[in-house]
């Protein structure tokens, strides 16, 4: 998986690419950690390009929003790719989460 962190202001884009799963979750834990420790009060995870998500990083995804309430940022999942939506639907998440339809590019889904 590619994780990619762009910071600007208050606001952060962690965007991810290929697979999210348990071997995943370490990395992507170390660069949501830096965004979260640091002064950004906005973050969008952008799931536009994730093709499989498990359990083990849908757990991350609920560790990282309870993160985000304490330390007052808001979260947001950004286009979550089909795979993605699917997993979220059925799991229920998709009422937990604060969902854009939008990429951090801008692009409609």
């Amino acid at each position: 998986m590619r994780v990619k962190t762009e910071q600007a202001g208050g606001s952060a884009t962690v965007e991810l690419a290929g697979r999210f799963d348990a071997n995943e979750v370490d990395e992507f834990r170390r660069a949501i950690d830096a965004v979260l420790g640091s002064a950004t009060t906005s973050v969008v995870i952008d799931l536009s390009q994730v093709v499989f998500i498990d359990s083990s990083a849908l757990a991350e995804l609920v560790r990282v929003h309870k993160a985000a309430a304490q330390s007052g940022a808001t979260l947001t999942l950004g286009t979550p790719s089909t795979a993605v939506r699917v997993i979220l639907e059925i799991t229920d998440l998709d009422k937990v989460f604060n969902i854009s339809v939008t990429s951090a590019a801008g692009n409609a889904d």
